[in-house]
């Protein structure tokens, strides 16, 4: 069982927003997550980026990896606080 960290998207037609979940890498990328671990909301300028860092740690340490989109969001989120 491998576990991921990724984006599932929410929102409207052509208004977008992403939850950061954590979740088997074999679920589908709206099925149901293990955990939510924060937000991204691409349409608010700048783009707004939520992350709950105790979640993330403990998903880190059991073995998750997070995807490539959701390690750059990471990044700019940390830059930005």
């Amino acid at each position: 069982m491998s576990l991921k960290i990724r984006l599932t998207r929410m929102g409207s037609k052509k208004r977008p927003f992403y939850r950061i979940v954590a979740l088997n890498s074999a679920t589908r990328r709206d099925g149901r997550p293990l955990d939510y671990l924060g937000y991204y909301n691409p349409m608010v300028d700048p783009a707004e980026i939520k992350v709950d860092n105790d979640k993330l740690k403990l998903w880190i340490e059991r073995g998750a990896t997070p995807s490539d989109t959701v390690k750059s969001l990471l990044k700019k989120a940390a830059a930005a606080e």
